[in-house]
């Protein structure tokens, strides 16, 4: 397991569909994930510190877990399969650990939410186009993000491109 913070998130303009790209945090590999847009902006929010007048679902289960004894203890991007990413919830309760199935876009936001560490399985930066060396530790602003999106070749991003 390697741990790993959200660098930023892009959107893949041929796939109409936003990417939140994943850092090692000792290291320049990258993972992308494509994501659903409800899920990228409860990203964007929560890594922006926007809290909204009520509590969105991914608030709203952090608060449930908490309220029922829980404890997330860290979020692991486990696989891919046929272009679909598996994820873990690792949950630690009173009576002992709970491993919940999460999509990674939810898992990543309620992580974000609940100060839980993020892990990625060390095979998935093993992929072709896992490393970039030219992002900025700190990521990229929209249009730095925008310019470098264009300049990357459709295998850049290995088996994972849509």
């Amino acid at each position: 397991m390697v741990e790993v913070t959200v660098a930023h998130i892009g959107f893949d303009q041929r796939a109409h569909t936003p990417v939140v790209f994943l850092r090692e945090r000792a290291g320049t590999r990258v993972l992308p994930i494509w994501i659903g847009p409800f899920e990228a902006q409860a990203i964007v929010a929560e890594l922006k510190g926007m809290k909204p007048a009520r509590p969105q679902t991914h608030d709203l289960l952090g608060q449930v877990l908490r309220g029922l004894g829980g404890d997330l203890k860290r979020v692991l991007i486990s696989g891919v399969r046929e272009n679909t990413y598996y994820a873990q919830l690792l949950i630690h309760r009173e009576s002992g650990f709970v491993e919940v199935d999460a999509r990674p876009s939810d898992s990543i936001a309620l992580a974000l939410r609940l100060d839980a560490p993020i892990f990625t399985a060390e095979s998935l930066l093993d992929e072709p186009g896992a490393e970039s060396p030219d992002l900025p530790p700190g990521g990229l602003d929209a249009e730095s993000l925008k310019q470098h999106l264009e300049k990357l070749d459709p295998q850049d991003f290995g088996r994972f491109s849509l």
